[in-house]
């Protein structure tokens, strides 16, 4: 008995086979599942002595996922241009988007991993849901993952009228606003230098010299974002003029 089926079969996974198949709404027999939901620091190796986690996966969730989106959009809106289409499927695929969809269905709590799970950020939920779409594929083929991606995310998640006015990028809008109006803006990163084990920066957005909005996370492109985000909020009535 190889590694994988070891672990698979383990009594300690009753409790995994349930909340996944929970979340499939089907059995999961492949060996894939558990693959999906491994973390590179399990160190893992299968019967051929290749090293597995859920990367390889997630790389080939994240090309089916875009592909299915792209289906349902060009059938649901039909008279869409291509640059409409491209725009809609980002806002979809958007990390923060499965980010938030990866979390509420629990996947990080499944996750084989010898680091706890404060050790993660955001992103390992959309990780492990694209992973996640890439086992089902290769188990259980196009159609019934198509399914499975409507039933899991577009059903429950995309309403295509308030896609259009949703803002994926606070940062891109903000640069695009201040540019057509002709503002200055300067985003001043610094790494801050502190005690704690992962390194933090702060950013400051400064808008004509005066600083609008400040923020701090784990990095530099998460805090301009937090920043920018803070700017529109701030600046709302005056953009929206």
């Amino acid at each position: 008995m190889n590694i994988i089926q070891g672990i698979f079969n383990h009594a300690k996974t009753d409790t995994f086979h349930i909340k996944l198949e929970k979340i499939l709404g089907f059995k999961p027999r492949s060996e894939l599942y558990k693959k999906a939901l491994t973390h590179g620091s399990k160190n893992y190796k299968d019967k051929h002595g290749n090293a597995f986690n859920y990367e390889r996966l997630e790389y080939v969730g994240d090309a089916i996922l875009g592909s299915v989106i792209a289906k349902f959009l060009y059938n649901s809106v039909p008279d869409a241009n291509e640059g409409y289409l491209t725009k809609m499927r980002s806002k979809i695929v958007n990390r923060g988007h499965l980010n938030k969809i990866g979390a509420e269905l629990g996947l990080i709590d499944l996750m084989d991993s010898n680091l706890g799970i404060s050790k993660f950020g955001e992103d390992t939920h959309g990780n492990l849901l694209e992973s996640i779409i890439g086992a089902v594929f290769l188990d259980k083929g196009f159609k019934m993952c198509e399914k499975f991606i409507h039933k899991t995310i577009i059903s429950p998640h995309v309403n295509i009228s308030r896609l259009e006015g949703k803002i994926t990028s606070y940062k891109s809008f903000i640069v695009e606003w201040s540019q057509k109006k002709k503002i200055k803006l300067n985003f001043n990163c610094t790494e801050d230098q502190t005690a704690e084990e992962s390194k933090y920066f702060s950013v400051s957005l400064k808008i004509d010299n005066k600083i609008i909005a400040k923020a701090r996370s784990t990095s530099r492109k998460k805090a301009e974002e937090k920043a920018a985000q803070r700017a529109y909020f701030c600046l709302q009535k005056q953009i929206e003029r």
